[in-house]
Formats: structure tokens, C-alpha cells, sequence
């Protein structure tokens, strides 16, 4: 699978609009310890759910692995 297919794939499980896929690319080339986390202001989207979706890209780029929507 290809990182855009991941990406697409990712972002539509977690329901991120595709306008905001934009702010996942970034995550992908950091370490995780600098992924953001929620502050609990209510933005739009929420630190969460963008490191959700890079998660599940990540995961679906794991050559060998079973790539299951959990």
C-alpha cells in the first residue's frame, strides 16, 4: 500500500476531512514522543484523532502486517 492510499484509508476510518490530511503529513516523518496530545480546548481537529490516523498509517505501511480496521 502506498502512503497516500494509507493516508486516505486512515483518514476515512477515523473520519478526518480530507482538508485536514494535510496536517497528518508532518506527524509521519516525527518521532512519536513528538507527537502532540489533546489540550482539551476543543480544536478542530483534536491532536487526537490526527495521531489516530498516523498511527493507523503507520501501521498499514508495516510490511508483513495484517492491516485490520480495530
Amino acid at each position: 500500500m502506498e502512503l497516500e492510499q494509507a493516508l486516505t484509508l486512515a483518514s476515512d476510518e477515523n473520519g478526518l476531512q480530507e482538508y485536514y490530511r494535510d496536517m497528518v503529513r508532518p506527524l509521519l516523518r516525527m518521532p512519536r514522543e513528538q507527537w502532540p496530545s489533546c489540550c482539551g480546548a476543543g480544536c478542530e481537529p483534536c491532536a487526537q484523532q490526527l495521531v489516530r490516523v498516523a498511527e493507523r498509517v503507520h501501521a498499514l505501511l508495516q510490511p508483513g502486517r495484517v492491516a485490520s480496521a480495530e
